[in-house]
């Protein structure tokens, strides 16, 4: 009988110990917690709210245009499918399009040059953080050098040169071309570019960052390369 209770006892003992040890363990290591600060999660909040807002203007305008070809009788059908063609040919870059946008410009820092500093080509990386942080500002189109920026543009060093398009740009004197769609876009977008730091990023790399005030109207011409798509198939009879 004693040596049942000892045994009962000595489980219990196992129990209780392993539990106060676990607990311990739990107190001592506890799970990694989100550190970010209020601030920092309220951006990422209000990125997610625009990204919620630009999804449901896209449903909206496809809705509208399901509507258009619907309300539309056979006569003027074709007339909507034009316009949906040319709206996509502008979203995909393979029109001009005009608007209200910025003129930026990367040159070489004239005093650093005389300096005796070096002329290195732009960082690709440098550039592809600026296209980045423009698109994320509500810019819809862009033009680096010349070159469209498409869904397709690669933008990288190439046997040491920095190439758009795998076409190389200036070392010395590069235009960017941004068109928003309202011109208080273009403005906000001017000032968050003016207060960032990317200005003192290029002056690092012996560059100089010109921030041009938003205007009206800037032209930016039409991608001429060619997509290509290996998800599509032609037929043999094409």
């Amino acid at each position: 009988m004693e040596k049942n209770v000892v045994i009962r006892i000595t489980l219990i003992s196992f129990v209780v110990g392993f539990m106060i040890a676990v607990q311990y363990n739990t107190v001592k290591k506890p799970e990694s917690r989100d550190t970010r600060d209020i601030w920092e999660i309220r951006q990422e909040l209000t990125e997610e709210k625009k990204l919620h807002s630009e999804l449901l203007n896209e449903i909206a305008s496809l809705k509208n245009i399901k509507a258009e070809y619907e309300d539309e009788n056979s006569k003027e059908l074709g007339k909507v499918l034009q316009s949906t063609v040319e709206d996509l040919r502008v979203r995909a870059g393979l029109s001009e399009v005009t608007g209200p946008g910025l003129r930026l410009n990367i040159k070489p820092a004239e005093e650093l040059i005389l300096s005796g500093f070096k002329v290195e080509p732009i960082s690709p990386d440098l550039l592809i953080r600026l296209v980045n942080e423009i698109y994320r500002y509500n810019g819809l189109y862009i033009e680096i050098d010349g070159q469209r920026v498409v869904h397709t543009t690669a933008i990288r060093d190439i046997n040491g040169k920095t190439t758009v398009n795998s076409v190389p740009i200036s070392n010395s004197n590069v235009d960017i071309l941004i068109i928003t769609e309202t011109f208080e876009q273009a403005e906000k977008l001017y000032s968050y570019l003016y207060a960032s730091t990317f200005q003192d990023d290029f002056y690092i790399d012996n560059l100089k960052l010109t921030i041009n005030p938003a205007e009206e109207e800037i032209t930016i011409g039409a991608y001429d390369g060619e997509f290509t798509n290996s998800y599509l198939l032609k037929s043999e009879g094409d």
